[in-house]
């Protein structure tokens, strides 16, 4: 049986790579979207038909993750399949100001792609940098076109982040004294301030537009669409605001996956659905000090900001009609491994680079085993004194460090807000996750000497790890300076408001 799945596998990609119409990709990232907060993974009143017609016609993942509980560096992560501290995406992440971003000479998913003559397009939020006239615009990176805000839609005035009705002030604060938020298309500012409540429309008529176009001229595709959605604070246009039954934050979801339906209906229309991967997952877990507008991390611990798998672990699904079989795997798997995974499934070659990542085709095909041994967790400012917080190995989690977050806030879990400071366990806290997803109970290693030897493995898989780690240089240590935020008028003053066009 072993050799048969083995032959369909190799018989797949050498259809994938050799025939005349290479697959296409579409890789979804939501933003700070907690593993209870869809429909098909339990939430009682989340309104999310396409993620679930996604999730029952897909694989849903049980056991997926993120590389840091917060935006930038799990981003970097993704689009790389390398650890946010070999790129230098670290600690915290990137402002409108700040001088780093993403090395233009690390390699995304849309590098890798371009010399086999796909198109590539970004839609929505980038994170990855600004930086002077540009420097690190996905149009920098291997995307051919791209339409969005180039960080996180806070980190701006609320100028008019309202929700439906227009008169009705949505919930929350966003960033003063700085440029209002910025519409990029490709590298020129096409609307500043953005227009919130039409901003998902023009996401989708963008997307679609470029799906259809690359399917007309039967040019293989790459789409990677980062939502703002269900990042806080929320917001939803005519469509969606006021018809889920969680809120605000059930609007934005809603929202989102409004998009996602658009993407699929798209798909289908122009035919090539079934010669399509499409990818869904988020970032980090849900902003907990948020409440009920902040998401929920079902039954994992703690959430944003912390190496709990509330902040780490995600929702996960991917979708590709008569090639992915409907089902769920509870095989270890993380954004780290799209990018070795695109690449298999394209027939690209991988960059020459220590990638993290690792080839998921067995899992998503034949609902096989994963490759990946270990997950490694760092907070979000690692650093090589302190080294790994936490490290995943087989269904086993230790805890070599743990602390809370100012984005967990609010919980009952005293282990989850700011004030549970540092705390360093030797020897580590150690979880069975089957048992204990929620890792409330360690288990205790007196008497256990299987528990002792596992201890041991442990220790050595994080070892090499360490080992193996080169931090890049900080790209977020090297500063801001406010006039390198997007302003469409740089000569005009006083700034930033001047900025507005």
């Amino acid at each position: 049986m072993e050799s048969v799945r083995l032959l369909f596998l190799n018989i797949l990609i050498v259809f994938c790579t050799c025939s005349a119409s290479p697959p296409n990709f579409v890789l979804i990232f939501a933003d700070d979207l907690g593993f209870g907060d869809l429909g098909c993974y339990g939430h009682p009143s989340s309104l999310t038909p396409n993620l679930d017609r996604m999730a029952a016609g897909g694989l849903l993942f049980t056991d997926f993750y993120c590389t840091s509980p917060v935006c930038s560096p799990s981003r970097a992560s993704l689009l790389t399949g390398r650890y946010q501290t070999r790129s230098g995406i670290y600690p915290g992440v990137l402002y409108p100001g700040s001088i780093g971003g993403l090395p233009l000479n690390e390699t995304t998913i849309a590098e890798v792609l371009k010399p086999l003559g796909y198109a590539t397009a970004a839609v929505g939020k980038w994170h990855l940098g600004f930086g002077a006239n540009g420097t690190f615009l996905p149009t920098k990176q291997g995307f051919d076109k791209y339409l969005g805000i180039p960080y996180s839609h806070d980190m701006g005035p609320c100028h008019n982040l309202t929700c439906f009705p227009p008169d009705v002030k949505c919930f929350g604060l966003c960033d003063v004294g700085t440029v209002t938020v910025p519409l990029m298309y490709n590298e020129i500012i096409k609307q500043q301030p953005v227009n919130f409540l039409s901003l998902e429309r023009t996401y989708s008529d963008f997307a679609t537009n470029f799906i259809t176009t690359s399917a007309k001229k039967k040019q293989p595709f790459f789409l990677y669409y980062p939502s703002h959605h269900t990042h806080y604070p929320q917001y939803a246009g005519p469509g969606a605001a006021g018809r889920s039954l969680r809120g605000s934050f059930g609007d934005a979801l809603l929202e989102l996956d409004t998009t996602i339906g658009d993407l699929l209906t798209t798909l289908e229309k122009t035919g090539v659905i079934n010669n399509t991967l499409v990818f869904f997952t988020s970032d980090n877990g849900p902003e907990l000090m948020r409440m009920s507008r902040g998401g929920n991390a079902g039954l994992l611990k703690c959430g944003k900001g912390t190496t709990y798998d509330g902040g780490m672990r995600e929702p996960a699904i991917a979708f590709w009609p008569g090639t992915i079989r409907p089902g769920v795997t509870h095989e270890m798997a993380s954004t780290l491994d799209i990018l070795p995974t695109i690449a298999r499934l394209a027939g690209a070659k991988l960059p020459q680079v220590m990638l993290d990542g690792f080839d998921m085709t067995e899992i998503l095909v034949n609902h096989g085993k994963s490759i990946r041994e270990a997950m490694m967790f760092y907070p979000t400012d690692p650093n090589e004194i302190y080294g790994l917080f936490a490290l995943r190995l087989g269904k086993y989690k230790a805890h070599f460090y743990t602390r809370g977050a100012s984005h967990s806030g609010t919980t009952p879990d005293q282990d989850c807000p700011v004030f549970a400071v540092l705390k360093a366990h030797d020897p580590p806290l150690i979880f069975d996750l089957e048992a204990d997803p929620s890792e409330h109970y360690p288990l205790n290693l007196q008497g256990r000497p299987d528990l002792q030897a596992l201890l041991e493995r442990i220790k050595n898989v994080k070892q090499r790890f360490e080992a193996s780690m080169v931090f890049g240089e900080s790209q977020v240590s090297k500063g801001t300076d406010p006039n390198l935020a997007p302003c469409c008028n740089p000569q005009c003053s006083p700034k930033p408001r001047c900025c507005h066009c």
